[in-house]
């Protein structure tokens, strides 16, 4: 069956949202990324910044991070309503339509369907620490302690609600070292993937 929805998980600083975003533009088809986050604070009312944050990031680095919030008289934490709410949008888009989906856990929440390609990209330390101070600008926190932190946090995150490991190989369909190919490189080759184009 052809693969007609990407997912692009991704380390801190390695243009895996770039490349999610140009390779929707080759392919013609719409990227969620920040406008997953738009629909999300229209149908929930939750701040647009805490679905940000609270969508992909786990509160803290420390595995027992949500061991720690709030939860309602049902059990669960405005985090996990979010969890909730996040992985039926991702399945009614991915039932709607072809399209980039960019983090949020929806390798996990659509491991089931055939018609899925999964991607995680990553680059060397050093490459993705230039790269953030390029792109976000400095900061007060040094380059390679924001990447350690934003990627601790994934993984907790990733961990608690898919109850896998961030980043390991076996649970994507295909791993990119953004270095080795460049944004466009790795643009070009997923999209030869997906098409069969050379």
């Amino acid at each position: 069956m052809k693969k007609r929805i990407v997912t692009i998980s991704r380390e801190f600083g390695s243009g895996g949202r770039t490349i999610g975003k140009q390779l929707a533009e080759k392919l013609g088809v719409p990227c969620y990324d920040k406008e997953l986050i738009e629909k999300l604070a229209e149908q929930t009312g939750l701040a647009k910044k805490f679905i940000e944050e609270q969508g992909e990031y786990a509160p803290a680095s420390h595995p027992f991070s949500y061991a720690f919030v709030g939860r309602g008289v049902n059990g669960l934490s405005v985090s996990d309503y979010l969890w909730n709410e996040q992985r039926k949008k991702i399945q009614e888009i991915a039932e709607k339509e072809a399209c980039v989906i960019v983090g949020r856990c929806a390798d996990y929440i659509l491991r089931e369907r055939k018609d899925v390609l999964n991607v995680f990209i990553h680059a060397p330390k050093e490459e993705r620490a230039k790269r953030i101070v390029e792109v976000y600008g400095e900061t007060d926190t040094e380059p390679l302690k924001r990447l350690r932190d934003k990627d601790k946090k994934r993984a907790v995150n990733y961990r608690y609600y898919t109850d896998q490991e961030w980043g390991r190989a076996q649970n994507y369909h295909l791993t990119i070292d953004s270095s080795a190919f460049g944004i466009e490189g790795s643009v070009n080759l997923l999209f030869n993937i997906l098409t069969g184009e050379e």
